[in-house]
C-alpha cells in the first residue's frame, strides 16, 4: 500500500508540475491571441516562453510514462476510454509548436497572422480540453459500459463520445463534454489565462503589461464566480467530495494554499516585485489541483455505475517488486531534472525582450 501511495503522490506532483509550467505557456498564447496587436508585443510573448516551452511539455510525457509504468491497467483504460480527445489533444499541441516555429520562417503577414492564430486558438483550446479532462476524471466514468445493468464489455473500460444528447453530467450514456466538465474546462481556461498573463509580465517589458494586470484583475473575479458555481453544483456527480477532508483535517491545506493564491491574485496591479502574481497563480493552481486529487482518493477514475468498481490506486497497480525498484531510479532521474530545471532557469533568468536565442 505504501508504494502504491508513493507513485500516486508523483504522479499528481508531476500533473501539477506540468500544469504550472506548461500552463504558463497556454496562457501566454491566450494572451498572445487577445492583447498582442503589435509585432514588438507578439515578439515579446513568444520570446517569454521561447527557452522553456519544449522542456515543459516533457513534463506531460513523463507523467505518461510513470502512469503506464506504475499503473498500467489505468493507463490501459484510459487511452482507451479517451482515445478521441487525446487526438484532438496531440493536433492541439501539434499545432501550437509549430504555430511558433514556422511563424518566422517567411517574412509574410498573411503567413505570420495564420501562424499566430495557429498557436493563440491552439493554446485556448488545450487549456479547454485539459480542464474538461479533470471534470471527466472528478466526474468518472461509466466503466464496462453498463447499461440496464449488464456490462457490454470488460469493467475495466469505457468509451466516451464527445458529448451525449441530454449534455448532462448524470446521464448513464456520458460524453467528454458536459455542462459539469464544460464548467471546468472555462474555469481552466481563466486561471491559466491568469496565469500566463503573470508570467508575460515577469519575463518582459512589453507595453501591453498594465493592460494584462488590469484584464487579470478582471479575470479574477469572473475565477471566483466560477469557482463557487463549481462548488454549488459538486455535490451532483459526487455527493460527498469532502469525505477526505473530513476524516483527515491537515488535507484542508490545499484548499486554503488555493484560497491563498485566489485572494493574492486579486493584488495583482499593486505588487512591488512582478514576481508576485506568478507565485499566487501557481499557488493556486497547485493548490486546486491537489485538492481535486484528494476529493476523490483512492480513487483514480471513478465509476459512475454500481455493477463496476472503480479503478483506484490498489486495484490497477503495478506489482510491488516493479514498484519498487522504479523508485530508486525515479529518485536519480528527479535529482537529474531538477539540476537542468535549476540550470535552465538561471541561464534564462530575469526579462526576455532582448534575448536572442533563435527565431520562435
Amino acid at each position: 500500500m505504501i508504494m502504491e501511495l508513493f507513485w500516486y503522490i508523483i504522479l499528481a506532483i508531476m500533473l501539477i508540475g506540468y500544469v504550472i509550467l506548461d500552463g504558463y505557456d497556454f496562457g501566454a498564447g491566450i494572451i498572445h491571441l487577445f492583447l498582442a496587436k503589435d509585432e514588438k508585443d507578439k515578439k515579446a510573448i513568444t520570446k517569454s516562453i521561447g527557452p522553456f516551452w519544449d522542456a515543459n511539455e516533457v513534463w506531460l510525457i513523463a507523467a505518461g510514462g510513470v502512469l503506464f509504468f506504475a499503473f498500467p491497467k489505468l493507463y490501459a483504460s484510459s487511452f482507451s476510454g479517451f482515445y478521441l480527445p487525446l487526438i484532438l489533444v496531440l493536433w492541439m499541441l501539434i499545432f501550437r509548436a509549430i504555430g511558433l516555429e514556422l511563424r518566422g520562417q517567411v517574412n509574410n503577414e498573411m503567413w505570420k497572422n495564420f501562424w499566430d492564430r495557429a498557436f493563440g486558438i491552439a493554446s485556448l483550446l488545450l487549456a479547454l480540453f485539459f480542464g474538461t479532462a479533470l471534470g471527466n476524471v472528478v466526474r468518472g466514468v461509466n466503466l464496462g459500459g453498463v447499461e440496464n445493468g449488464e456490462s457490454l464489455y470488460e469493467p475495466l473500460y469505457f468509451f466516451l463520445p464527445l458529448w451525449n444528447e441530454e449534455f448532462s453530467p448524470l446521464s448513464v450514456h456520458l460524453g467528454v463534454i458536459d455542462w459539469f466538465t464544460l464548467l471546468i474546462g472555462v474555469i481552466a481556461v481563466v486561471a491559466l489565462t491568469i496565469h500566463g498573463g503573470n508570467w508575460v509580465v515577469l519575463k518582459t517589458s512589453s507595453s501591453i503589461n498594465d493592460k494584462i494586470k488590469s484584464l487579470n484583475f478582471k479575470l479574477n473575479f469572473v475565477l471566483l464566480i466560477l469557482i463557487l458555481t463549481s462548488f454549488g453544483v459538486w455535490h451532483l456527480v459526487d455527493p460527498d467530495p469532502f469525505r477526505n477532508f473530513i476524516a483527515q483535517p491537515i488535507l484542508w491545506i490545499f484548499p486554503i494554499l488555493a484560497l491563498t493564491g485566489i485572494i493574492g491574485m486579486f493584488k495583482v496591479r499593486s505588487f512591488n516585485k512582478e514576481g508576485y502574481g506568478f507565485i499566487f497563480s501557481s499557488l493556486f493552481l497547485a493548490g486546486a489541483l491537489a485538492s481535486s486529487a484528494i476529493s476523490i482518493f483512492p480513487n483514480l477514475l471513478p465509476s459512475t455505475n454500481n455493477v463496476n468498481p472503480s479503478l483506484t490506486i490498489y486495484n490497477v497497480s503495478a506489482d510491488f517488486y516493479g514498484l519498487n525498484v522504479g523508485s530508486y531510479w525515479y529518485i536519480i532521474a528527479a535529482v537529474l531534472v531538477a539540476i537542468y530545471l535549476i540550470v535552465q532557469y538561471r541561464i534564462f533568468r530575469g526579462k526576455l525582450d532582448h534575448n536572442d536565442y533563435g527565431e520562435h
